[in-house]
């Protein structure tokens, strides 16, 4: 684990989308996190698609990027992968 410095303004953007959405601070971060660096992997999904792999990569034990970024863009369902980051 690290820290990672943000603006004043994510900073309460995030507060704010995370209490919205019942997620603490830091994990709204990570979520928000989780959508951009599947979205540069896989730029042809769209918003629901990527919400079912984030889905499907937790039931299988977390996302793994080595995983995700080899996996080919029709399979994306094989960016799960054991051990959560």
């Amino acid at each position: 684990m690290g820290i990672v410095k943000i603006s004043d303004l994510m900073h309460e953007n995030l507060r704010v989308a995370g209490s919205a959405l019942s997620r603490s601070i830091n994990a709204q971060a990570e979520h928000w996190m989780r959508v951009g660096m599947l979205t540069e992997l896989y730029p042809e999904l769209n918003h629901r698609e990527i919400s079912q792999l984030l889905i499907r990569a937790e039931l299988a034990g977390g996302l793994d990027i080595s995983v995700a970024a080899g996996a080919p863009p029709d399979k994306p369902r094989a960016a799960a992968s054991a051990g959560k980051h």
